[in-house]
């Protein structure tokens, strides 16, 4: 380690110091974070530190003496590191800090002695008193002061320099002396009883003053122990020389620079018997003759003090006055650094503080002439919000105020001091105070609230912060319920003022001058500035919606909306009137959306004013506008249908489908198209049930519409598919009448039948799965508009009207069903016919054709049609035999009249009628009434499409019987039974029985109709849904058994049989 040379190193508390500095600076951690910053007040301070540890080593815990040497040390390492910056040279680039670093080692040393000079090894110490200083420079509080008063210096040092004989310690201590006098006569020169509410007050006063003025003495004496032996005989303070106006001269009292009279270097027994002087006197310094016995009352009653003015609280509000003015102009022009600064200076509030105590103004008093300063200032618009807010802040918690604190009796906030012991005056100045602070608040919440319609606003926060927080809180703020009502009345009125202000500039700046240029867009913009102006307002006052009782929001609501309300109302019936008159319609979405625009704000209404009702009905303004969009979608119904029937190919929609992809995107598209529609009502969420259930009644109208031509379309060309010819059926259309008669006489003698089996195609069978698709998705449709629901609303809400054409409908529903014939006539050779039935009007409209019934005299059809009729009408049923060559024949003709009358009572009836040649007709007629009724819409919708699948069910399997017929016929068994056998036979004697036919006999006999089967069923199951699937199987399975039955003799039915034994 190097040695330092340099005189004064050698001590050896220096050098612990230092080696407790050195193990400090070698740390890891403070190296990398000198080589980061690289301040010099880092050293210092961390020597600092490790010094004081030094010292401390081996001393008693209330041993001070070390505290001497701790300047000496650090001013050693300050040479040190102003000499090592000189020695390599690095002064020359650090001027400033060079010369800061002399600058602090001058302070820390206390005597001109060169810090080599030890102290010797008696450890004697110099005590050095330091002069008196009346220097202005020297003197900090009084450089406030003359800067506060915008007094010069040399003005300043003018005034001390004329005053300073007068303005000593011995005039202090009189001073002192005679006010406590004043206190025990209870002059009018001081607080007396009379100035307190209670005596405890006084009396709790009086004993702080006695404490406070005793230190106060005490202190003096302190610094002139020879105070105590003058005698106290004159006591009467000489007065210092007057002004050319014949005012006292300022009181300013002079310090030495450090603030202090001495500053010492002794020894550790020294300062301990001075410091305990001051600690160890008691409160009660008698044998000081506080109570001269040659002063009376009279003479304390004229003197005039030196040091306490004639006015004390008086003149500290005037001095609180200016330096308050000044410290706020000299924050605002240092206000760059943009953090909080305090009401007051710290050399304003050690200023402060320092003329209370000479003064003796009591700490409740100052608190409350600061406020009413700050007051005072508030109202002048000096200060803003923020700083009154301060203000209340520093009452309820000053800042500390250092040693002399411990000569002021009470040092806390304002709420920390009992009421009781405050003066009368005061006690009426701060209730005056927080009064005047609330009217003038209240002024400018009312200003505040005057625009809190305005899109940027001031905060309304400050002020109630203030209100609720500092006045309101506060006991002794008193307001009557008056105040608060009629503050509440004139508010309320204010904000409606305005908000009807805003209204009207909405209306000027969203509606045209010209009311032939008014849409409804105009309407929506208007209620959507409302709407926005009052989701604003909520928003921003949402955690505090009144104030002072009173809701911006529900002002804004109670005075905006009743005026757009009345407005809009107007405006919709002129602007529908001016398009009547052009012969023109407005525009469908435009409806809607003002519609949309409309129900928000009634429901914003309903929320804010739920007494009161809206000022229109909106739905009944506007239902047109969906009854328009009803009809529109009603005009389109059929041929949105045709084209999606036209744009599908029919197919399944992938390789290996699930029964959710068997059906094609017409019967999707189809439904998407219903859902669409009804959505569009759900949207509006159309708030009229009555409307909303005639709606929905309208629509399924509409959807049975569609539905009946998806129906029709869809069955008809199934039917063409299903009546395709073969090949040799298309080459046999090809030939001559002649050709077709000789291949019919060669196929006869031949006593031959040929059939080709019906081949289907799946592009069929998806149409069967898309009809059942459609009855899966109407019953869904059916669940999501509540048909039911929707009945009962319309069922409780109808109309006389109404109700009387429920009773007598004018069109009523035949559903006729061409059940089955009996006994009809033969018309071919075979002794048998192919019967048919159409069914025609009066007028030989037709209007139904079942389908062939092949080689039967007792057919059965089910087959059943819906005619619609509004009084009676007679329908013919005529009965054909179909015939492949040649013109069809006639096998009978009856007819039958349809009367509502006859069917009132809605009950289904069966009806036999003759036929006018031989036979009977099975006719199951039923009626309903044609009802606007949903239920009816959808019941109806229901029967179209069950029995449009059955239709297409039986067409399948009729092409299936048939073969099934053939290959299960009375000649295909005769075939099978008479195997052996031939007609020489016949001729030869009698032999015995053929055999019975073998089961590989009969299975190859049924082998074609096998292989028919699987070549079918496996389409089928490729593209049948399983629901299709199975009904398709069940009848088919149903005809196979019909077929076997028609082969016993006798037969198991009642029916002739047209089999021979």
């Amino acid at each position: 380690m190097m040695k330092e040379r340099l005189p004064g190193y050698n001590d050896p508390a220096v050098k612990r110091s230092f080696a407790e500095a050195y193990t400090a600076f070698t740390e890891a951690t403070f190296r990398r974070r000198m080589e980061q910053e690289r301040r010099v007040e880092d050293l210092v301070l961390i020597f600092y530190s490790n010094a004081v540890k030094s010292l401390q080593k081996g001393k008693a815990p209330g041993d001070d003496s070390w505290k001497n040497l701790l300047d000496r040390h650090v001013a050693l390492f300050l040479r040190l590191l102003s000499n090592t910056m000189k020695d390599h040279g690095y002064d020359k680039d650090r001027p400033e800090l060079m010369s800061r670093l002399a600058t602090l080692e001058k302070k820390l040393l206390t005597d001109d002695q060169d810090l080599s000079s030890g102290a010797g090894p008696s450890d004697s110490y110099i005590e050095v008193i330091n002069p008196i200083s009346y220097d202005v420079k020297d003197m900090p509080m009084v450089l406030v002061v003359g800067r506060i008063f915008g007094m010069r210096n040399s003005q300043v040092q003018s005034d001390i320099d004329a005053n300073k004989k007068f303005w000593t310690e011995e005039v202090a201590l009189t001073e002192l002396k005679s006010y406590q006098q004043c206190i025990n006569s209870q002059s009018a020169r001081v607080l007396t009883s009379n100035d307190f509410d209670v005596d405890e007050g006084y009396q709790a006063w009086k004993k702080a003053e006695s404490h406070d003025l005793s230190q106060m003495m005490l202190d003096i004496l302190h610094v002139k122990p020879e105070l105590a032996k003058s005698s106290t005989a004159n006591t009467q303070p000489t007065s210092p020389p007057t002004t050319g106006t014949n005012k006292p001269l300022p009181t300013i009292i002079p310090v030495s620079p450090d603030a202090d009279y001495y500053n010492t270097i002794s020894s550790p027994t020294e300062r301990s018997s001075l410091s305990s002087f001051s600690q160890t006197q008691p409160a009660d310094i008698s044998g000081l003759s506080l109570s001269d016995e040659q002063s009376n009352r009279l003479y304390l009653e004229e003197v005039s003090f030196v040091y306490i003015p004639p006015d004390p609280r008086a003149y500290y509000r005037s001095i609180l006055m200016h330096a308050s003015t000044y410290d706020q102009l000299h924050t605002e022009h240092n206000a760059e650094s943009g953090a909080p600064t305090p009401p007051l200076s710290t050399q304003s509030l050690e200023l402060l503080t320092e003329l209370a105590i000479r003064w003796r103004v009591p700490q409740f008093s100052r608190l409350i002439l600061y406020l009413d300063v700050s007051v005072q200032r508030f109202k002048d618009r000096e200060i803003g919000l923020e700083e009154l807010d301060a203000a209340f802040e520093l009452i309820k918690n000053p800042p500390g105020e250092g040693k002399k604190a411990s000569t002021l009796a009470h040092v806390g906030g304002l709420q920390s001091i009992d009421r009781s012991h405050w003066t009368i005056s005061d006690f009426a100045l701060y209730r005056h105070t927080l009064i005047s602070v609330h009217d003038s608040l209240l002024r400018d919440l009312y200003d505040v609230l005057q625009h809190c319609y305005d899109a940027k606003p001031p905060s309304v926060g400050p002020v109630m912060l203030i209100l609720e927080n500092h006045i309101y809180n506060d006991e002794c703020f008193q307001q009557s319920p008056e105040q608060v009502q009629d503050y509440s009345e004139q508010l309320d009125r204010g904000l409606r003022e305005k908000a009807a202000a805003v209204y009207r500039g909405y209306l000027e700046a969203e509606v045209p001058q010209n009311q032939e240029e008014w849409q409804f867009y105009h309407v929506v913009q208007l209620g959507k500035s409302v709407v926005k102006l009052c989701t604003r307002i909520q928003k921003r006052y949402k955690k505090n919606p009144e104030f002072m009782g009173v809701n911006p929001l529900t002002v804004l609501v109670e005075t905006m909306f009743p005026s757009f309300e009345n407005d809009a109302a107007d405006l919709i019936q002129r602007i529908m009137n001016v398009a009547h008159s052009k012969n023109s319609e407005v525009d469908l979405q435009d409806g809607f959306d003002l519609y949309k625009e409309l129900v928000e704000i009634r429901r914003i209404h309903q929320q804010a004013l739920p007494g009161v009702p809206f000022a229109f009905h909106i739905e009944d303004a506007l239902a047109d506008f969906v009854w328009r969009w009803i009809n529109v979608a009603d005009e389109k119904m059929v041929d949105l249908v045709d084209q999606a029937i036209l744009h599908d190919n029919f197919e399944v929609r992938s390789e290996n489908p699930t029964d959710n992809e068997r059906h094609s995107v017409s019967a999707i598209d189809l439904f998407r198209l219903f859902n669409e529609t009804t959505d569009q009502i759900f949207q509006l969420n159309w708030d009229d049930d009555v409307h909303h259930a005639k709606f929905m009644t309208a629509l399924s109208k509409s959807f049975g519409v569609g539905l009946a031509r998806y129906c029709e379309a869809v069955e008809e060309r199934f039917t063409k598919e299903m009546n395709r010819l073969t090949p040799e059926q298309e080459a046999a259309l090809k030939q001559s009448k002649q050709d077709r008669w000789m291949q019919l006489a060669k196929d006869a003698w031949n006593n031959k039948e040929k059939m080709e089996p019906f081949q289907f195609h799946p592009q069929s069978l998806v149409k069967l799965n898309n009809i059942e698709f459609a009855v899966q998705q109407l019953d869904k449709l059916e669940k999501m508009m509540n048909v039911d629901a929707c009945a009962e609303v319309l069922q409780r809400n109808i109309t006389p009207k109404e109700q009387q054409q429920l009773r007598k409908p004018n069109k009523y529903v035949f559903t006729v069903k061409v059940v089955e014939g009996e006994d009809l006539k033969a018309c071919d050779t075979n002794g048998l016919s192919d019967p048919y039935v159409i069914l025609g009007d009066e007028f030989k409209k037709r209007l139904m054709k079942t389908r062939v019934v092949s080689k039967n005299l007792n057919p059965r059809w089910d087959e059943s049609i819906d005619i619609i009729v509004s009084g009676p009408v007679n329908i013919v049923a005529t009965i054909w035999d179909f015939d492949t060559f040649g013109d069809d024949d006639l096998m009978g003709r009856t007819s039958l009249k349809l009367d509502p009358s006859h069917f009132a009572d809605y009950l289904p009836k069966e009806c036999w009628l003759n036929l006018d040649t031989q036979g009977k007709l099975l006719l199951r007629i039923g009626m309903e009434g044609e009802r606007d009724d949903i239920q009816f819409y959808f019941g109806k919708a229901f029967r179209l499409l069950k029995r449009t699948e059955r239709d297409m069910i039986r067409k399948i399997t009729d092409k299936l019987s048939t073969y099934i017929n053939l290959s299960l016929s009375p000649d295909a068994l005769r075939s099978l039974l008479s195997r052996g056998m031939s007609i020489t036979s016949m001729w030869k004697t009698r032999q015995s029985l053929p055999a019975a036919p073998t089961p590989v006999d009969i299975e190859n006999a049924l082998k074609p109709l096998f292989t028919y089967f699987d070549d079918n069923f496996a389409i089928m199951q490729q593209t049948l849904t399983t629901a299709s699937m199975i009904a398709v199987m069940t009848r088919l399975w149903k005809e196979v058994l019909l077929a076997i039955e028609a082969l016993l003799i006798p037969p198991l039915s009642d029916k002739p049989s047209p089999q021979r034994a």
